[in-house]
């Protein structure tokens, strides 16, 4: 279903109980007491934010069903709940209800991430204007995902421009991060190497823009920039894999593969199924000129993602330095198979 906006004006959040029409059933002609209905909410609030879900849920259920499903706060955490669960359709419904109940600008965005999440970015953008409007002022999360609406459906201009005024109302790394992505899918790199390099000294402790800033100093062979950028990143997170990843494969570029595989160690025991990895391990051990070991890595790599160009062009060097050239030529073939761009 498309989203459902109450026609009523959109009113300030208020701690003061909200009023609730009479419900009537066969049991009772009387209305029913609006503190009776936001009673438990509290107690709502601890069981989600302990992350006991499914008691949540079952407290929820009996609560709505004595006050007619009319607590608005319950059915918005029960939403949250499905949500996170992954059943975003039902997610949508719950959250289309509080719109219904009380068309605030957080229950609007609330439908429109749902809508995005299920990939309806164009009833998502019409969802997040319309919490734009009702807005007072501009709000940094409403553009921030009206613009990777934009992004998602490929109208980059768009996405461009909205992005930017997330970043003007508020340096958040995230609309830094996807600005400087459409000026990568775009193919201005030198653009999008001064959008994270700015979002870099607006968020001096983000992991993400301090890698993403080496990873593009990397492509351009600047080595040294790109490990400064990775020791940036790994300074304020030790344990992030992207920079350990990024970091390692510059040390292995400088010939210190003992040292890039104790640090390999590190992302295995953290993140034992990345073919990037065991790729990355396998040309370590064909460095050191132990083949057997690299062909293993490097088999549990194409095994993890079988259609990698890379994994199967270094199958095939592999093969070639073992003298087992039919091997090698099947993994040319494979690789050629799946990107004849690279043929030489």
């Amino acid at each position: 279903p498309d989203i459902i906006i109450a026609s009523s004006k959109a009113t300030a959040p208020s701690t003061t109980t909200t009023s609730v029409p009479t419900v009537q059933s066969k049991a009772s002609k009387w209305s029913i007491d609006p503190s009776t209905i936001e009673k438990y909410n509290w107690l709502v609030h601890v069981m989600y934010a302990r992350g006991e879900f499914e008691p949540c849920k079952q407290f929820i259920r009996n609560q709505q069903t004595k006050t007619y499903n009319l607590c608005e706060y319950m059915t918005y955490v029960q939403a949250l709940i499905y949500r996170q669960e992954g059943s975003i359709n039902e997610a949508l419904d719950l959250f289309q209800t509080c719109v219904l109940m009380s068309p605030t600008v957080s229950n609007i965005k609330q439908v429109g991430k749902s809508l995005a999440l299920l990939g309806r970015y164009r009833a998502a953008i019409d969802a997040y204007k319309e919490a734009a409007t009702r807005s007072n002022e501009q709000d940094w999360e409403v553009l921030h995902n009206l613009g990777l609406c934009h992004m998602n459906m490929q109208e980059y201009l768009a996405a461009k421009q909205i992005l930017q005024q997330a970043i003007n109302v508020s340096d958040q790394e995230s609309s830094y991060l996807a600005l400087g992505k459409i000026y990568q899918l775009e193919g201005d790199k030198d653009e999008a190497e001064k959008i994270y390099e700015k979002g870099a000294k607006k968020n001096l402790e983000s992991p993400h823009l301090s890698t993403r800033l080496g990873l593009m100093a990397f492509e351009n062979k600047n080595y040294q920039k790109a490990f400064e950028c990775f020791g940036n990143a790994l300074t304020f997170s030790p344990t992030y894999i992207p920079a350990i990843m990024a970091a390692c494969q510059v040390i292995q570029k400088h010939g210190d593969c003992d040292v890039a595989l104790s640090k390999y160690r590190i992302i295995y025991a953290k993140k034992p199924e990345s073919p990037q990895l065991w790729n990355n391990v396998g040309m370590c051990f064909f460095s050191k000129k132990k083949y057997v070991a690299a062909v293993s890595c490097l088999k549990r790599a194409n095994y993890l993602a079988p259609f990698e160009l890379y994994v199967l062009y270094n199958l095939a060097l592999v093969h070639i330095h073992l003298q087992q050239y039919a091997s090698s030529s099947i993994f040319l073939q494979s690789a050629l198979r799946i990107d004849k761009k690279h043929a030489q």
